[in-house]
């Protein structure tokens, strides 16, 4: 599986290292969910969206300071305000989570970028911008996996927990979105030093 555990051990300690220096509010709140490990972001946007009773992909600050209190995210109210009002630019009180959380990314180069992308068409064998069961059947082997292997799990659940992965985590739907994909691997990228480094390790785990 790609983006090992040793590396979500690695980054989580060096964004716990990096929080006690840290003074920016939106970098406190990356480094606060990248200490949880690459799927930190997701594990709040999960919050955010229980919390959207009205499903308008917006919060309001209140919902906001409670979402994050609720994912257990330290932050004092300053900064909470802070970090609201930087993601409230037209100043209409709301702000929209996915655009939140899609900057709350750590910055990749476009160099990762590029075989991210690599990596999600080749998964993608139908072509039709998401990676489903049907689509891993011609590039994932699940013979080799060893809940298969003894019979207690299907072909179709190894595919399900495979995918479950990289998928929302409040909203499994069995589709994986290159948005999805993206916020994954930005989590394993934030562990990787250097670029070659981490094209490499994306190579070898998706034979690019």
């Amino acid at each position: 599986m790609a983006g090992t555990a040793r590396h979500d051990r690695e980054m989580a300690m060096n964004a716990k290292k990096k929080l006690q220096q840290c003074t920016d509010p939106i970098e406190k709140l990356r480094l606060q969910c990248l200490s949880r490990g690459s799927a930190g972001i997701k594990g709040l946007g999960r919050v955010f969206r229980t919390m959207d009773d009205d499903r308008n992909r917006t919060l309001d600050f209140k919902e906001f300071a409670k979402g994050l209190n609720d994912y257990g995210v330290l932050l004092e109210k300053e900064d909470i305000e802070a970090a609201f009002k930087h993601f409230d630019k037209d100043a209409s009180g709301t702000i929209d989570y996915d655009e939140f959380l899609t900057t709350l990314r750590p910055p990749m180069s476009s160099a990762r970028k590029e075989v991210i992308t690599q990596a999600f068409r080749k998964l993608d064998k139908t072509g039709d911008g998401v990676i489903t069961v049907e689509d891993l059947r011609g590039v994932y082997n699940c013979k080799h996996h060893p809940k298969y292997q003894n019979g207690e799990m299907t072909e179709e659940q190894v595919f399900r927990t495979f995918l479950d992965n990289f998928d929302s985590p409040y909203d499994k739907d069995g589709i994986v979105t290159m948005e999805e994909f993206l916020n994954y691997y930005a989590g394993v990228s934030a562990s990787i030093d250097t670029d070659v480094y981490f094209i490499i390790m994306m190579q070898n785990a998706w034979k690019l």
